[in-house]
């Protein structure tokens, strides 16, 4: 078991209850699940078929690198053409992490990652919606320790949402604190 499991059940469980007078740890919110998404549209649009090929492989690469699971890639919906768009172009990719995996990636991103990031002064709480849920984005995909920054030709720029079960923007903060999420001091 990870060791943010272990401490969810641990510590969080108990310092939610005593805050928010939960009658069952049931009630407790927690994370659910984990969606790291990127767009390239732009930057495959302009390509040949070919090197269209080769730039997604090497997104998938990376994204799976990333996240320990290999992700799907994402097509648009309908043509725009001043942004030189068809409809069912590769335009993205994500992947939706759970259990394990989504807690070796909170980890990670916590401990290794977030401290590599240029200028970081810890997480605003306006990232957080009402609804508890987190949606940060990252410029550089090069901040995570498996990407090596010379073999990274483009660099891509992650959206990493974090879905939880809480009911309302205070037990999102709270949470996150009591996760050790390296929180901006309000």
């Amino acid at each position: 078991m990870s060791e943010l499991k272990q401490k969810y059940e641990k510590e969080v469980i108990k310092g939610m209850q005593d805050k928010f007078q939960y009658g069952n740890k049931m009630a407790v919110p927690k994370i659910i699940k984990v969606i790291i998404n990127t767009g390239f549209g732009k930057i495959v649009s302009p390509k040949t078929k070919d090197e269209q090929k080769r730039f997604n492989e090497y997104v998938v690469e990376n994204i799976s690198l990333i996240a320990g699971q290999r992700p799907v890639l994402t097509t648009a919906r309908k043509s725009i053409s001043s942004f030189k768009l068809r409809e069912g172009n590769i335009i993205g990719a994500k992947v939706t992490l759970r259990g394990k995996k989504m807690y070796d990636f909170l980890e990670k991103l916590i401990n290794n990652v977030m401290p590599r990031v240029r200028d970081f002064r810890g997480i605003s709480t306006k990232i957080i919606d009402k609804n508890g849920n987190m949606n940060l984005g990252i410029k550089e995909h090069i901040v995570f320790p498996e990407i090596s920054p010379e073999k990274s030709p483009v660099i891509l720029g992650l959206q990493i949402t974090i879905v939880t079960n809480a009911k309302s923007k205070e037990e999102g903060i709270e949470l996150f604190k009591l996760l050790d999420f390296p929180m901006k001091k309000s």
